[in-house]
């Protein structure tokens, strides 16, 4: 494990508002790591106010909105918030499910809106943390990735379709080489976050592996956000981070 209570260790975290990205936030910050959230929406007072010994800044920033994302980044708040820092972290863990069913009843504007998201965010901010990170001699970027980015499932091609492009770009992006990067999309498991709640809700006619997911639910299957998030960040900040460009939490 990395010794950041030895390091001056900064995180960017996307969607860190609610589900996994709070926990993330929460278990990067109990172990002192100063953390950037950026978010459509703000973090609840308590989640601000929680007494952790890294501190807590954050972004409002619709990531589904690339002109916005790019204005943003051409800003210096990035650059500034991981200036001075020996280990640098961006978690690009904001994602959408939707639209769920076949590519005949998916409205195209939601379709374009779900790969800004799941895509070109990740990768826009990922250029942008290089960029910024250009003196800091450790810096890792991890993508929360699924199993869907590597088992196609009936009604998610969207989804499936946006997740494995992140794994691509994780092992594109690590045979780069850059000075001090490590990159890895990771998958965290099944995690009982309000997605899973959205994927219970959905019709059978759209996503016919619907009742899979009920079953995980009522037999106590699905992995708690603080567990998913204490076993990702855990790895985040191992040795052995990086070795597998596209990783699953569950086979480590």
């Amino acid at each position: 494990m990395t010794p950041t209570s030895k390091l001056v260790t900064k995180a960017i975290v996307t969607g860190h508002t609610r589900g996994l990205g709070a926990a993330i936030v929460d278990a990067l910050r109990s172990r002192g790591i100063d953390v950037l959230g950026v978010s459509r929406s703000p973090a609840p007072p308590a989640a601000r106010a929680a007494q952790h010994p890294g501190s807590f800044e954050e972004v409002e920033l619709d990531l589904s909105d690339s002109q916005a994302v790019a204005q943003w980044l051409a800003g210096d708040r990035l650059a500034k918030f991981v200036g001075g820092a020996q280990l640098g972290l961006l978690v690009n863990n904001a994602g959408t499910l939707g639209p769920v069913g076949p590519s005949s009843v998916q409205p195209p504007l939601e379709v374009g809106r779900a790969v800004a998201l799941n895509v070109a965010a990740p990768l826009m901010l990922s250029s942008a943390f290089c960029a910024a990170t250009a003196e800091v001699p450790d810096r890792r970027i991890a993508h929360v990735s699924s199993g869907a980015a590597r088992n196609p499932y009936a009604g998610w091609n969207v989804y499936c379709a946006t997740k494995a492009a992140l794994d691509h770009h994780a092992r594109a992006a690590a045979l780069d080489a850059e000075r001090g990067l490590r990159i890895a999309s990771v998958a965290p498991g099944v995690v009982d976050t309000d997605m899973q709640a959205q994927i219970r809700g959905v019709d059978d006619a759209r996503f016919p592996m619907r009742e899979r997911f009920e079953q995980m639910k009522r037999n106590g299957q699905l992995t708690s956000p603080e567990e998913a998030a204490s076993n990702f960040v855990g790895y985040l900040l191992s040795d052995a981070f990086g070795q597998t460009a596209a990783a699953d939490i569950r086979s480590l």
